[in-house]
């Protein structure tokens, strides 16, 4: 879906659902008593309200983060490997490096093509626009 049609969808769907749920906590956030965990969830919920509904507005925003969660996950489940960086050194350059390689791949490119490319011209550059060239987003896909 286009992000115009995605919106369209949203406004005649989601948008009275989300009416519903918001009106039930406007009336039940008051009866709730404090310091539950009841009331903190229907809190935290009131108090991220307008985060909730922005994805109604805009046709290209997500309702979740599935896709960065999906893009971390290895490295999560790798974190025990992380134990054996030597140094804040070490583990900069790796979340440096690693943010390099998600970022390429989110923009549809192959990343240890992404990488040689980068590695190759970048001695080369010589202008801000030059090593702004070489950001993944400005890269053609092949």
């Amino acid at each position: 879906m286009i992000p115009s049609q995605r919106k369209a969808h949203r406004q005649q769907h989601a948008a009275p659902i989300l009416d519903k749920l918001h009106a039930w906590l406007d009336v039940s956030l008051p009866t709730v008593p404090p310091g539950t965990l009841t009331a903190g969830a229907l809190n935290y919920l009131h108090n991220e309200w307008p985060k909730l509904i922005r994805y109604l507005d805009d046709g290209r925003l997500e309702i979740d983060n599935n896709l960065a969660e999906n893009a971390i996950r290895p490295f999560v489940i790798g974190r025990k490997n992380f134990l054996f960086s030597d140094s804040v050194k070490g583990v900069t350059a790796s979340a440096n490096l690693y943010s390099v390689i998600e970022t390429a791949k989110a923009n549809g490119l192959e990343p240890y093509a992404y990488l040689r490319r980068v590695f190759t011209a970048l001695p080369q550059a010589e202008t801000v626009e030059e090593i702004e060239a070489l950001l993944p987003w400005r890269t053609p896909t092949p």
